[in-house]
């Protein structure tokens, strides 16, 4: 069975809860063809206001979701890639964005842009180049 994409999955961290969740957005303009692909993963300490938004956002290099790469899936014209569905990469993506500052249990919304992150995570998960 297919799972649900709305539904937050679970991410158990030294003893916290965390949940987690992958949306994807475009825009389709009058020519049909999708713009502007963005993979956005929300984390959150569960039972904590604090949201952290992780944005990969289409551009040059950059590789998201268009139709062509499957659901999930971020990297770069170098052949690297992630799968955001993966808890491990979820995992690595939240060690960093700890690392970097962000606090779950800050009641605000953080945003970061994953590009930011995604080398160090990339090493971290083993992600090399496609030959």
């Amino acid at each position: 069975m297919a799972r649900s994409d709305k539904k937050a999955r679970r991410l158990v961290v030294d003893g916290q809860t965390f949940l987690w969740s992958l949306r994807h957005t475009h825009h389709v303009p009058d020519n049909g063809r999708y713009e502007d692909c963005c993979e956005t993963l929300v984390i959150r300490l569960f039972k904590a206001r604090g949201r952290l938004h992780v944005h990969f956002r289409e551009g040059p290099g950059r590789l998201v979701p268009d139709g062509y790469l499957h659901a999930g899936a971020v990297g770069t014209t170098g052949g690297r890639f992630l799968n955001l569905h993966e808890p491990g990469t979820v995992r690595a993506l939240l060690d960093e964005a700890l690392a970097k500052g962000w606090r779950p249990d800050d009641p605000p919304t953080e945003e970061l842009d994953g590009w930011d992150l995604f080398d160090a995570v990339a090493t971290r998960r083993g992600a090399v180049p496609t030959e």
